[in-house]
């Protein structure tokens, strides 16, 4: 398939995420200011999106807190720069299973399983104009850890969300999970066109090798809009290849801590590390609003 280079591309900051990488960087935001002052500093370094995870702000864990989410939310809408909110809905999914031989009872420590209403909760408070929706069930490469989102559980909040006003971003990590969003837009759950973030890497989804990323960008509608990620070393390598295949961008501490060999980096220097390499291949960075109107995102004011 012959490729077109995206010529208005847009930068997604991935703040902080859910893994256990707070004790490896010191510049990986835990209490919600600290989350939100680096999101303000992606948008100020280029990024039109920022999303976020929430964290203890003691132990650094990830967290679904809602009370962490509104703060994380009211600091980044009262600064003094625009950006476009996308808060995961990606907790609560979680199941770690107990051992090889007696996998039940699960595991307490890493299991974490709630109905999707509290899944969706801080999104019905905080209004973002972007959400995520993990499109699937997964193992991820802990031995005995499965994200888990079921077509039942992914109807449900899928729903939920378009009622609310707020976007899904479908985080597809395999080919499957793809085939599934289609299917939730052909049943009206989702509006067409929608949001897919191809995330390539991630053990033990879709291997970043460029035919298994053309395979899944080959299976995104020509209507709805892609973004793509890899992980680690391979994510300015990205940057270029999501461009050059049509796509947007995403960056951030959440999938990769450094900025090269030996130097620890911050969500600022990722995302200008990003911009250079758009602007090196002759596109256009865009900004917040812009996104909005080619996405058609609705910016609410957050309940209460």
């Amino acid at each position: 398939m012959p490729l077109t280079m995206t010529q208005e591309v847009f930068i997604t900051c991935a703040i902080t995420g859910s893994g256990s990488t707070q004790d490896r960087s010191p510049h990986v935001p835990r209490s919600p200011k600290q989350i939100a002052d680096s999101a303000i500093a992606a948008a100020k370094a280029g990024a039109a999106i920022v999303h976020c995870h929430v964290r203890d702000p003691e132990t650094g864990a990830p967290s679904r807190k809602g009370e962490y989410y509104r703060e994380v939310t009211d600091h980044i809408r009262d600064a003094d720069v625009d950006v476009v909110l996308n808060l995961t809905a990606g907790m609560g999914g979680d199941i770690t299973f107990g051992s090889t031989e007696k996998p039940l009872p699960v595991n307490p420590d890493g299991t974490d399983m709630v109905g999707a209403e509290e899944r969706v909760a801080h999104i019905a408070e905080c209004l973002p104009e972007i959400c995520t929706l993990d499109c699937g069930t997964m193992n991820f490469a802990e031995a005995d850890y499965v994200m888990t989102n079921t077509p039942g559980m992914l109807r449900a909040m899928g729903q939920m969300m378009t009622d609310l006003g707020v976007k899904p971003e479908i985080e597809a990590f395999d080919t499957g999970h793809l085939w599934f969003a289609k299917e939730l837009v052909k049943e009206g759950i989702l509006n067409d066109p929608a949001l897919v973030q191809l995330c390539m890497g991630v053990p033990w989804g879709a291997p970043n090798d460029l035919n298994t990323f053309m395979a899944m960008v080959n299976n995104v509608p020509d209507t709805w809009t892609f973004s793509a990620f890899s992980l680690g070393r391979n994510q300015m390598a990205y940057v270029a290849a999501s461009v050059l295949a049509g796509g947007h961008v995403r960056v951030g501490l959440e999938d990769n801590l450094w900025l090269e060999k030996g130097v620890l980096a911050t969500n600022a220097q990722l995302v200008e590390r990003a911009v250079g390499i758009i602007d090196g291949m002759g596109a256009k960075v865009m900004g917040p609003q812009a996104v909005r109107d080619k996405l058609g995102l609705i910016k609410q004011v957050p309940k209460g």
